[in-house]
């Protein structure tokens, strides 16, 4: 178990007044036997009225609406929470569903069917000829094993490339250019593990990097809001993968919220009234660091 504290500073800043559309917010995990939520705090400038709900897959939901124009607007989330993920190892799935092809059983295949149809156009079958290669070259056809190589094979291949355009570029488009980010690479391997008739879905979070860690006093280094995917493995419930840096299972995945599609789990999304280009300037900075559990006295500081 560690103990975490995440920093998520957003600031959108407009040439002139704008009116303020809803924006819905997607910052708060949900507490759960990997994750406990120690703390948390939702700072808005300027001042909004916040209403509370969950969406369809349970995830925690603020919607902000806002009473008068501004010319900036500041989102600050600060969590600390106990991280329960370990280290990496092979999850003990179902006898008959470790090895590829199986079928869900009838008690589950209901409730999964929407994460197992998949959701992008394919006409030339692409996205599948590009996941069977992953049976093919490989001696044995598991599951698990057969994941692990697309997701390593993901890292390996793929150019990482920092997009700021809105959204999720398609599954074809990131094998036709090679690149994408870490939606669009979670994305692709949603839908191609689809393809096999795996249950699949999008998560949106933050990765813990040791090496942004502050030291001797300095200030955590900035990371990135990241995003994943996880599959639905018969007796070992929902694996994930994080195909952007060839991770399965990891314990430095920090998951905030899931959903059917990437577009369902946007951190922030809203709109604003104004002039085209009124938005000069964005700024998106994210700290995630380890900290000492309360209860915990470092040696050599106890009275």
């Amino acid at each position: 178990m560690r103990t975490f504290e995440l920093v998520h500073r957003s600031r959108f800043e407009y040439a002139q007044p704008v009116m303020l559309g809803e924006h819905r917010l997607m910052f708060r995990p949900r507490d759960s036997h990997d994750l406990r939520l120690l703390d948390t705090t939702l700072t808005i400038d300027p001042a909004a009225e916040i209403r509370w709900l969950h969406d369809p897959f349970g995830n925690s939901i603020a919607l902000a609406t806002f009473a008068a124009p501004t010319q900036a607007l500041e989102f600050v989330s600060t969590i600390k929470l106990e991280h329960y993920g370990g280290r990496p190892t092979a999850p003990l799935i179902e006898a008959y569903a470790r090895e590829l092809p199986f079928s869900y059983v009838t008690d589950e295949a209901p409730d999964l069917a929407r994460f197992i149809e998949r959701h992008y156009p394919d006409p030339e079958g692409a996205v599948l000829q590009w996941a069977r290669q992953f049976l093919h070259d490989a001696e044995s056809n598991g599951t698990y094993e057969t994941l692990s190589r697309m997701c390593e094979a993901i890292k390996t291949s793929f150019a990482y490339s920092m997009r700021f355009e809105f959204g999720t570029q398609s599954p074809l488009t990131t094998l036709q250019r090679n690149s994408g980010t870490c939606r669009d690479f979670a994305l692709l391997m949603m839908e191609a593990a689809r393809g096999f008739g795996i249950a699949a879905r999008f998560v949106t979070g933050y990765l813990y990097d040791p090496a942004l860690d502050p030291e001797g006093g300095l200030e955590a280094g900035s990371a990135q809001p990241h995003a994943w995917m996880e599959v639905y493995l018969p007796g070992a419930g929902w694996i994930q993968f994080d195909p952007t840096n060839g991770l399965a299972m990891s314990g430095e995945l920090i998951r905030v919220a899931v959903a059917r599609d990437p577009e369902q789990a946007m951190p922030i999304k809203g709109s604003f009234i104004g002039l085209p280009g009124a938005c000069t300037n964005t700024i998106i900075d994210v700290k995630v660091r380890t900290v000492l559990p309360l209860n915990t006295v470092p040696r050599g500081l106890a009275a």
